[in-house]
């Protein structure tokens, strides 16, 4: 089965401003180590890059954080919209790497994270949150995401990959 990581929005204009820096240390801890697995075994790492707007701010805003750990193997996709596959390849990206396994992280739980999660079920992709890899400004939306879709955490994604 191949596998691939969506890491949504890990960007200095998103991030950075509205999360402290423990919480985004925490969380990247756990997305890093589950990319690291992940390209070792050749799957696939997928970084989601929200690009609204872009026209009017500085690049560097739109940026990765440096927290996130990027590989030059590693795709990118942009996006305009909340959810990640709507008017972006990022569905044929999947396809054409035969991904069936979706692991979702980034930010914000609420919004980017769920709609994503939500566009990958209605293409018949598997998705699962990636615990302790997704951030929000709002603990109670992390929390009922964990409860309300399927999750995953780094040991299972070890066990199935190694």
């Amino acid at each position: 089965m191949k596998v691939g990581l969506l890491i949504i929005d890990m960007q200095e204009s998103i991030v950075q401003k509205k999360m402290d820096q423990t919480s985004i240390d925490h969380a990247c801890e756990y997305i890093n180590h589950v990319a690291n697995v992940l390209r070792t075994n050749n799957h696939v790492v997928i970084h989601v890059q929200d690009v609204e707007g872009i026209e009017e701010a500085a690049p560097d805003d739109y940026r990765i954080i440096p927290e996130v750990d990027v590989n030059e193997k590693d795709i990118t996709v942009t996006k305009e919209a909340s959810n990640a596959f709507w008017q972006t390849d990022l569905e044929q990206v999947l396809k054409s790497h035969g991904i069936e396994l979706l692991i979702i992280s980034g930010f914000a739980a609420e919004e980017c994270v769920l709609f994503t999660y939500n566009g990958a079920m209605e293409r018949g992709f598997r998705p699962v949150m990636l615990q302790n890899g997704i951030l929000s400004t709002h603990h109670d939306a992390v929390m009922s995401t964990y409860r309300d879709r399927n999750v995953i955490s780094y040991p299972v994604v070890d066990y199935l990959i190694q």
